[in-house]
C-alpha cells in the first residue's frame, strides 16, 4: 500500500487535471444513475393505460424520451472528458516517472552500475512505468466511477425494494472476499512477471550487443535457447495471472447473472400478483441491476491494476530510493581551473566491503607530472584513477586536488578538470563530430579538427564521403579498436583539461600509430598532470614517476632509471615485456 500511495501523489501533482476528472465522473454518474427511472416511467406510460383499456398519452411519452435522450448526450460528454482526462493523466505520471528514473540514474556513481544491470533499467523504465501507467488510469481516475455507481445503484435498489434489492446485491460480500484473495495472488504474480520481464530484458540486450561473440564462438542455438527458455517462463507466468484475473470476472459475472434471474422471478411474481410494483417499476430495477453489472465486470481490471502498480512501484521506487555513495555537499567548491596537484592520502577501497582493491595508498604528485601507473590485472591501477574522479569515495583516506579534498568540489566541477580516456571505450550512434565533441557540445568545428589532428584520426576522417558528418555504428562498431582508442583521445583533448587520465590508451593501436599518438600527445600533456595506465615502454620512460602496484599496494615508485637500479619488480617487467619491445623499436628504427 505504501507504494500505491506514493503513485498516487505522484499524480496529484497534477491536481487540476484530477479535480475536472473527478468533476466529469461525478457529472456522468449522475446523469446515468438518472436514466432508469425515466425508463421506467416511459414503460408504465403504456403498459398501464393499455392494461386498463385505456389510450397513451403521447405527451408522456414524449417527455420521457426527450429526458432519455438528453441525459444520454451529457452522459457521453461527460463520460469523453473523463476518459480523456484519465488518460491525459497516466501519461504525465508515465512522463514524471521515466524522468525521475533517467535523472536518478544519471546521478549516480558507479557502485549504483555495479548493483542494477542495464537491463533491469531498461525494464523498469518501459514495463513497469507502463503498468503505473494503467493504474493511474484505470485504478486512480477512473475506479471512483465504478464505485460511485456500485454505491449509489445497491442504495436505490435497497430503497426502491427492500427484499428485491437485497436479492440483487446479495453477491457483493462473495465478491468482495473472492476478490481481495485473487488481489494477494496477482501482486505476487505480477511481481515474478516483472522480475522475469528484467531477466529476459537483460538476455536481450547482451545479446543484441554482443553479436559479434555470438558468430564468433557459433553459439546461436545456445542464445537461442537460453532466450525461448526465459521466455516460455515470462508466458507461462503471464497465462497463469491472466486466468486468475479471467476467473474472477467469470465468477462475479456468475453471481451477478444468478441474482438477476432470482430478482427476474421474484419481481415479475410481484408485477403479476396486483401489488403496487408495476412493470416500470420492474425494467428500472433490471436496468439499474444492468448498470450494476458494469463495475462487477470491470472489478478484475480494477483489482489487476492495483496489482500490477504494487509490484511496479515496488520495483521503481526500489531503483530510485538508492541511495549513491558518492554524495555532493550542499555549497560545494567550484574552480575555473586547478593547477593540477593531487594527493592520495592513505587510501583504501574496497567493492564488496570486505576485501580491498586498494591498501592505505599515499602519493603526490605536482602539478604537470606524468604518472605512470604498472601492474597485472587486478592490481588496483584503474581503481586509482577511478577514484580521483569520484566515480568511487575512498572507504578509507582522502583525495586532494590543489590541496582541497574533492569531496568538497562539484561533481560535475571536478570532473570538468579532469580528461578521461577510459579502457572501456564508448562511442554513442551519432556522427564523428558530436562524438569527439562530447561532453563540450559548443565546441566549434575547428576545436574539433585539432583534437582529431592531435589524436591522429583528422586524416583518417577527412578521406570519408561524409567527413566529420559520417555516422559510426552501435558503440562504434564501424570503427577500428585504434580508431575508437583515437576518437576517444580526441574527445578527452577536446576539453583540454588540467589533469589527464590515459586508461590503458595505446592497448589497440599498432606500433607505428601508437608512436604517432605519442608524438602528438607530448604537447597535449605538457604542463597537465598526466596518470597513464600503459606497459608500453615509451610511456614508462616518459613519465616523471612510476608507480609498480600489486594487489592493491604501491610496491615500487621512482623513475625509470631508480626503478632499474632497485632490481624489483620494475625490473622483472622490463626484462620479460619492456625490454623487448624496446629491441624491437630499435630494429624497426635501424630497418
Amino acid at each position: 500500500m505504501e507504494h500505491i500511495l506514493r503513485i498516487i501523489y505522484i499524480a496529484f501533482q497534477h491536481k487540476y487535471k484530477l479535480f475536472f476528472a473527478y468533476l466529469s465522473t461525478a457529472g456522468a454518474v449522475a446523469a446515468y444513475v438518472v436514466l432508469p427511472k425515466y425508463f421506467g416511467e416511459a414503460i408504465d406510460s403504456i403498459a398501464i393505460p393499455l392494461s386498463e383499456g385505456n389510450p397513451v398519452d403521447q405527451k408522456v411519452l414524449m417527455y420521457a424520451v426527450i429526458i432519455i435522450m438528453s441525459l444520454s448526450v451529457v452522459r457521453g460528454i461527460l463520460s469523453y472528458w473523463q476518459t480523456h482526462l484519465a488518460e491525459t493523466i497516466s501519461q504525465y505520471v508515465a512522463y514524471d516517472l521515466r524522468n525521475m528514473l533517467y535523472d536518478h540514474v544519471q546521478n549516480q556513481s558507479f557502485d549504483f552500475h555495479d548493483k542494477f544491470h542495464t537491463g533491469t533499467l531498461m525494464s523498469r523504465a518501459i514495463t513497469d512505468v507502463e503498468n503505473i501507467r494503467m493504474f493511474i488510469n484505470m485504478g486512480l481516475v477512473r475506479a471512483p466511477y465504478f464505485i460511485a455507481l456500485f454505491v449509489i445503484v445497491a442504495y436505490v435498489l435497497l430503497s426502491s425494494n427492500l427484499i428485491l434489492g437485497l436479492i440483487g446485491v446479495a453477491f457483493m460480500p462473495v465478491v468482495a472476499i473472492y476478490t481481495s484473495k485473487v488481489r494477494l495472488k496477482m501482486r505476487q504474480l505480477w511481481l515474478q512477471v516483472q522480475e522475469k520481464m528484467a531477466e529476459l530484458s537483460i538476455i536481450l540486450q547482451e545479446n543484441f550487443a554482443g553479436q559479434r561473440v555470438v558468430k564468433a564462438f557459433a553459439s546461436e542455438e545456445y542464445e537461442q535457447e537460453k532466450f525461448q527458455t526465459k521466455n516460455q517462463e515470462v508466458a507461462d507466468i503471464y497465462i497463469e495471472a491472466e486466468n486468475l484475473r479471467i476467473s474472477s470476472v467469470s465468477f462475479m459475472l456468475f453471481t451477478f447473472m444468478l441474482s438477476m434471474a432470482i430478482v427476474l422471478w421474484y419481481g415479475g411474481r410481484l408485477v403479476i400478483g396486483g401489488s403496487e410494483f408495476t412493470p416500470g417499476d420492474l425494467a428500472e430495477f433490471i436496468f439499474y441491476l444492468q448498470i450494476l453489472a458494469m463495475p462487477v465486470r470491470m472489478a478484475g481490471w480494477v483489482v489487476n491494476s492495483y496489482a500490477r502498480a504494487g509490484s511496479a512501484g515496488e520495483r521503481m521506487f526500489g531503483v530510485l530510493d538508492y541511495k549513491s555513495n558518492v554524495q555532493e555537499l550542499n555549497n560545494p567548491i567550484i574552480k575555473e581551473r586547478v593547477n593540477g596537484s593531487v594527493t592520495f592520502k592513505d587510501v583504501s577501497f574496497s567493492y564488496d566491503g570486505h576485501s580491498n582493491a586498494l591498501n592505505s595508498i599515499s602519493i603526490n604528485v605536482n602539478p604537470g607530472e606524468i604518472v605512470a601507473l604498472l601492474g597485472g590485472p587486478g592490481s588496483g591501477k584503474t581503481t586509482l584513477v577511478n577514484l580521483l574522479c569520484r566515480f568511487y569515495d575512498p572507504s578509507e583516506g582522502e583525495i586532494l586536488i590543489d590541496g582541497e579534498n574533492i569531496k568538497n568540489f562539484q561533481l560535475k566541477n571536478l570532473r570538468s578538470q579532469i580528461g578521461m580516456v577510459q579502457q572501456d571505450l564508448f562511442l554513442f550512434t551519432t556522427d564523428l563530430k558530436e562524438n569527439i565533441s562530447y561532453g563540450k557540445e559548443d565546441a566549434t568545428y575547428d576545436q574539433i579538427t585539432q583534437a582529431a589532428k592531435i589524436a591522429q584520426m583528422h586524416d583518417f576522417i577527412d578521406s570519408l564521403d561524409e567527413g566529420y558528418e559520417t555516422y559510426v555504428g552501435e558503440r562504434g562498431s564501424t570503427l577500428s579498436g585504434g580508431q575508437r582508442q583515437r576518437m576517444a583521445i580526441a574527445r578527452a583533448v577536446i576539453l583540454d583539461p588540467p589533469i589527464l587520465i590515459l586508461d590503458d590508451s595505446t592497448s589497440s593501436v599498432d606500433a607505428n600509430t601508437e608512436d604517432q599518438i605519442k608524438k602528438a600527445m607530448e604537447s597535449v600533456m605538457e604542463g597537465r598532470t598526466t596518470f597513464v595506465i600503459a606497459n608500453r615502454l615509451s610511456t614508462v620512460h616518459s613519465a616523471d614517476k612510476i608507480l609498480v602496484m600489486n594487489e592493491g599496494e604501491i610496491i615500487e615508485q621512482g623513475n625509470h632509471q631508480e626503478l632499474l637500479n632497485l632490481n624489483g619488480k620494475y625490473k622483472q617487467i622490463y626484462d620479460l615485456q619492456l625490454r623487448p619491445q624496446e629491441s624491437l623499436n630499435a630494429d624497426t628504427k635501424t630497418s
